[in-house]
Parts: C-alpha cells; sequence; structure tokens
C-alpha cells in the first residue's frame, strides 16, 4: 500500500490514464456524432486499426507526423464509406457490417504490412508526435503529469469542445440529432436523412482514424496489429455509459482509461493479484457498468434503423 500512496505512483497513474484515455475519447467521439445520426458502428476496432495504419505509413513514407494525422483519418474515412454505403444507401443492417468492418480492415492492414515491409523482426519505428514542454517540464514531475504530452492530447480537447456546440448549438447539429431521433420526420421538414447520415459517418470515421493515428504515431511510433486491443468495443461502452453527451463520454473514457493504467502500474508492482485479472479489468469494469445502466441510459429513437427514403 505504501509504494501505491508515493508521488512516483500517483504522477505515473495520472500521465497513465491520460494517455490511455485518449484513443478512446477520440473514438467515442466520432461514434457519438455517429449514433446520434441513428448509426450505430460497432466497426470502431476496425477503424482504429486502419487509421492507426495510414497514419504510420504517411509518416513512414514523409517523416511528418502531421501528414500521418491527416492519413490515419482519411483512413478511416474512406473504409467507413463502405459501411456507410451498405448501411445508409442499401439500408442493410449496421450490426452486421459493423463487424465485416472490423475483420476486413485486420485483414487490409496486416496484408499491406507485411507485404510493404516483408518485416520479420523488430517492428519498424517512425519519428511521431513528441511530447511538449523540452527539458523544462521534465525536472517538474507535477507539471509534466498533466502538460508533457504530445499536441495531440490537447487538439483533442479543441475538437471535444467543437463536437459539444456542433451537436448542441448549430442547425446543422439540430438537424443531425433530428435524423437520429425521426428520420421520417426530419425528412418531411425538408432535411435530407440521407446526406445528414453520411456526413455523420465522415466525421465520426475521422475522429476515429485520429485516435487511431496516436496509438501509431504518438504512443507507440510503431504499427503493430494487436495494438488496439479491444478499444474499439470499450470505447462503444463509453458513448452508452456517457449518455451520448461529448461531456458523459470523455468522462466515460477517463474511467476506463484510469482501469487500465491501474492495472498496468500494479502489474509493475509486482501485485500480488492474479495479472489474468489485472488485464482483465478494464472489461470488467465495461460490464458492470453497461449492467448498472440497462434501462437507465436512452439511445436516439432511430439508432439502428435503416431509413429508406419513399419516392
Amino acid at each position: 500500500m505504501g509504494s501505491i500512496l508515493t508521488q512516483g505512483f500517483i504522477l505515473g497513474l495520472i500521465i497513465s490514464t491520460i494517455r490511455l484515455s485518449v484513443p478512446l475519447i477520440y473514438a467515442s467521439i466520432g461514434e457519438t456524432i455517429s449514433q446520434r445520426s441513428g448509426l450505430i458502428n460497432i466497426g470502431l476496432e476496425g477503424l482504429l486499426v486502419i487509421g492507426a495504419f495510414g497514419a504510420f505509413l504517411g509518416v513512414y513514407f514523409t517523416n511528418n507526423p502531421w501528414i500521418g494525422l491527416l492519413c490515419g483519418a482519411l483512413s478511416a474515412v474512406a473504409l467507413n464509406m463502405l459501411y456507410a454505403f451498405a448501411t445508409i444507401t442499401l439500408a442493410g443492417n449496421q450490426i452486421v457490417n459493423g463487424m465485416v468492418l472490423n475483420i476486413l480492415a485486420l485483414g487490409i492492414a496486416n496484408l499491406a504490412y507485411n507485404s510493404i515491409f516483408d518485416v520479420t523482426g523488430n517492428p519498424i519505428s517512425v519519428n511521431g508526435f513528441k511530447p511538449i514542454g523540452g527539458e523544462f517540464l521534465k525536472v517538474h514531475p507535477i507539471l509534466n503529469a498533466f502538460f508533457g504530452h504530445t499536441v495531440l492530447v490537447y487538439l483533442l480537447i479543441v475538437l471535444v469542445v467543437l463536437s459539444y456546440i456542433f451537436l448542441f448549438h448549430t442547425s446543422l447539429g439540430l438537424k443531425l440529432r433530428a435524423v437520429g431521433e425521426n428520420p421520417k420526420a426530419a425528412d418531411t421538414l425538408g432535411i435530407n436523412p440521407i446526406k445528414i447520415r453520411y456526413l455523420a459517418a465522415t466525421i465520426g470515421a475521422a475522429f476515429v482514424g485520429m485516435g487511431g493515428a496516436y496509438l501509431s504515431i504518438a504512443y507507440m511510433d510503431k504499427f503493430l496489429s494487436g495494438m488496439v486491443a479491444g478499444r474499439g468495443f470499450i470505447a462503444l461502452a463509453a458513448v452508452i455509459f456517457g449518455k451520448w453527451k461529448p461531456g458523459g463520454v470523455v468522462l466515460a473514457c477517463i474511467f476506463f482509461g484510469f482501469a487500465d493504467a491501474l492495472q498496468l502500474r500494479l502489474q509493475a508492482l509486482g501485485s500480488p493479484i492474479p495479472y489474468q485479472f489485472l488485464i482483465a479489468l478494464p472489461y470488467i469494469l465495461t460490464m458492470v457498468a453497461l449492467a448498472g445502466l440497462v434501462g437507465k441510459s436512452i439511445p436516439p429513437a432511430s439508432n439502428g434503423t435503416a431509413y429508406i427514403r419513399s419516392k
């Protein structure tokens, strides 16, 4: 217990919580926008993978992390257009198409990575985003815990605020939420649900792609096929836990990020708790949180429902 209460452990826990929460928040905000329009996309795992791979390739070939971030976002948007076409235009099952997205993305990323790099040993590293602050923050541990992160952390804060303003304080956001509640009624008022859902799918995928980019060019500086490690499904749970509101979603992601950071720190300390239980801790808390919200968290009324416009 004494080693847990030390300043080093607490500050390390704060740093890990922030870093592990960031990709969850990117993905969850994107899914929030998507679900607010009536699209449940359980393919977040795949979009994170393809975003991470696209960003890795962008940095590898240009040595510019900003281009890598753009490539990650565009890669996720491009792949998600397959899901959008299948679910919006063809009115296919959203859950099934989301699962296909997960399988397809992992296959594309692994095949392309092995074909391009032919790696059999250690994975290739790239020169991604570095923590800001330099030597000044390194000698001030408390400041470093909160401000010694990459620029993608602070960009995320801006994007979360903008997403809230977009959803609740703009006419376009109002139209998007109207489509998520009742696309037929919105259509009779002159709102095109098809265009709105395509817009939501595009914005949502861009957010998720940036979350994947964070993993490969800010958190690890390399691409690994298993680097997403279930974060897409935790992000889905965070959307429900946060009740489809950006503020609540961010708090839910921080909660799950804290659970993941805690189990890593406890393992590093050599905790007597079996490591298998510690690894499962974030997922156990996810299930407990969702079980406690059954019947209490109300999604958009048309969530998961296809809409076919009458002629």
